[in-house]
């Protein structure tokens, strides 16, 4: 058994994680994940001030509270802190130990860096960031080669957890079934605390004041048990392993540059108090390109946002529209407004009476969402609404990202990994490759029998979590019950999603039935424009779209409104 931790979720994350993890309890290997795509975008503007940067520099400062105690209790670490420089992140790892007194041996792996090719590659041009998606093996040949500290730039968030695996048990790129397993524990740990508790829907019936961090504890065959150290806050139930697997998946099968994960063959267990079983987890060979995130400036944004209190706010909000129309000329490139009705009828306090008219531009050129606006938005001042004012002036105007996917040839990428003592290794692409056809929908459960209903919020029976891939959005419903299943599985269609939110109604969506996990998973297509760097809508990145649809009120059977939260099924054989 290997028992791989998890301290890191994103950069900026818990800052004492690591130093807690390795003191908690008993660990093999501690990783963290820092690499979101907006991270990508910082981590390369940081490059272009100063060419020795490009990394996550936090987890320097987490390294020096914990190095001593992890090689004193043999706990290696494995980070993709290295983002756009792991070879120089590589080199301060080693320099932090030497003034902590301690010796380390330190490997990075290398290769995922496409930006000096983009045109070879046929990227397209003006780009700040090229990175290709990199699988677990060079992680495993770091630890081979005995690194105490594995460093990777851009590798997929699940390799960091698959690649110590593929070292203890000795995978090869034929073991599909143990490998989609591991990418699967890999993807529950990658969040940090959001597998124990944090941002679950359900969230009052834990004390999830401060989570623990998350720990798989990984077997031969690929299956997994995910729990937490003792003592530690959150929980770690069958609901909040499910809520983690359902967040920025999509289609049933899951492709990576290893494997291609069956998440429909995913079956869950609780196997006790904050003891989760995931098994049952098959694996396919993956496809033969790997995707290259790309990250470039977009141009320049800035936003203001207007405070309407009491009467006639809907006049109000076209009074001060019409006079920055006006007053905006020549306009920016884009202009976008949205009315928030936050006021309250007969309100108690100013604020409860008051709604919010925002106003967000974008231009390629700085100086027409920059001094213009400001100008025109301070020259209102005494010559608008009654009761005019602002929740805070507008600045000089920021630059914004746009990330983009693309693919290229697995074989077109020098994956490498660098040993402790300076030698390299090649990681050779994956012998065998398919590309993912779309799975079949399983069959619809038995309906549930008519009876009478309620009209009430859905999330009185449902959990959902949601969030961004690119310009997409990803939305994971799960039932609390078997009733709840199955009148979830023939009520929450495509049609009757679009119904629930309006937002979405004119854009594509596909849904994915998981039975196992009692669960539907919708990919709504470009909600989110062109990424949460670019910030184009009110929660750009969709972390709160599932908590907007559980809000929605649905008629809902007596049935499953009377039914109690129920154990998953772990039959030996995955439902159809």
């Amino acid at each position: 058994m290997l028992r791989v931790g998890n301290a890191s979720g994103f950069y900026g994350d818990r800052q004492a994680a690591f130093r807690e993890m390795v003191a908690g309890g008993p660990l093999d290997v501690l990783t963290g994940d820092y690499l979101a795509e907006l991270t990508m975008l910082i981590l390369a503007r940081d490059r272009l001030k100063d060419p020795g940067l490009g990394y996550a520099r936090t987890f320097v400062r987490q390294l020096e509270e914990s190095l001593g105690l992890a090689l004193e209790r043999g706990v290696r670490i494995v980070v993709n802190a290295g983002g756009l420089n792991p070879a120089r992140l590589a080199e301060v790892v080693g320099e932090t130990a030497g003034k902590l007194g301690l010796g380390v041996k330190v490997g990075h792996v290398v290769g995922d860096d496409l930006l000096g090719r983009a045109e070879e590659l046929g990227l397209p041009p003006g780009l700040l960031a090229a990175n290709a998606y990199l699988g677990a093996f060079g992680i495993a040949e770091c630890l081979r080669g005995g690194a105490q500290v594995v460093v990777t730039g851009r590798v997929t968030d699940a390799a960091l957890v698959a690649g110590p695996a593929i070292a203890h048990f000795d995978w090869g790129p034929a073991d599909l079934d143990a490998l989609a397993g591991a990418v699967v524990a890999g993807h529950v740990l990658e969040c940090g605390a959001q597998a124990t508790g944090g941002n679950f829907a359900f969230f009052a019936e834990h004390d999830v004041r401060r989570p623990g961090f998350p720990i798989a504890e990984l077997y031969a065959d690929g299956s997994s048990v995910i729990t937490k150290h003792p003592g530690t806050g959150g929980a770690v139930t069958a609901e909040t392993v499910t809520a983690q697997l359902l967040y920025e998946t999509g289609p049933a099968r899951y492709a990576g540059p290893d494997v291609t994960a069956r998440l429909d063959t995913v079956r869950l267990k609780q196997q006790g108090p904050d003891r989760v079983r995931i098994s049952g987890v098959r694996g396919e060979a993956p496809p033969p390109t790997l995707k290259v995130g790309l990250n470039r400036l977009g141009g320049w944004r800035n936003e203001v946002t207007f405070v309407l209190t009491g009467l006639e706010i809907e006049a109000k909000a076209a009074l001060v529209r019409e006079q920055l129309t006006a007053a905006l000329d020549p306009a920016p490139a884009e202009v976008k407004w949205t009315l928030a009705r936050t006021d309250h009828a007969d309100a108690a306090t100013e604020q409860t009476a008051s709604a919010l008219l925002h106003l967000a531009v974008r231009d390629t050129d700085q100086r027409l969402v920059g001094k213009a606006l400001s100008a025109a938005v301070v020259e209102l001042g005494l010559a608008s609404y009654p009761g005019f004012h602002l929740a805070g002036l507008p600045g000089p105007g920021t630059p914004y990202g746009v990330f983009e996917a693309a693919h290229v040839p697995a074989t077109e990428v020098a994956h490498t990994a660098v040993l402790p003592d300076g030698s390299t290794r090649a990681i050779a692409p994956a012998p065998q490759c398919r590309e993912p056809a779309e799975a079949e929908q399983p069959p619809l459960p038995e309906e549930l029998a008519a009876g009478p209903t309620r009209r009430a919020p859905l999330g009185l029976v449902a959990g959902a979590r949601s969030g961004d891939k690119g310009g997409d959005a990803n939305l994971g419903v799960w039932a609390r019950s078997e009733p709840g299943w199955r009148w979830l599985a023939h009520t929450l269609t495509v049609e009757r999603l679009k119904e629930l939110l309006p937002e979405i109604a004119e854009l594509k969506v596909s849904r994915q039935l998981l039975p196992n996990l009692r669960a539907v998973n919708f990919t709504v297509t470009g909600l989110l424009g062109r990424g949460v760097a670019a910030q184009e809508r009110f929660d750009p990145q969709a972390k709160a779209l599932g908590e907007w649809l559980r809000a929605r009120p649905v008629e809902l059977p007596e049935a499953v409104l009377a039914a109690d939260p129920e154990p998953l099924d772990d039959e030996e054989e995955a439902r159809p």
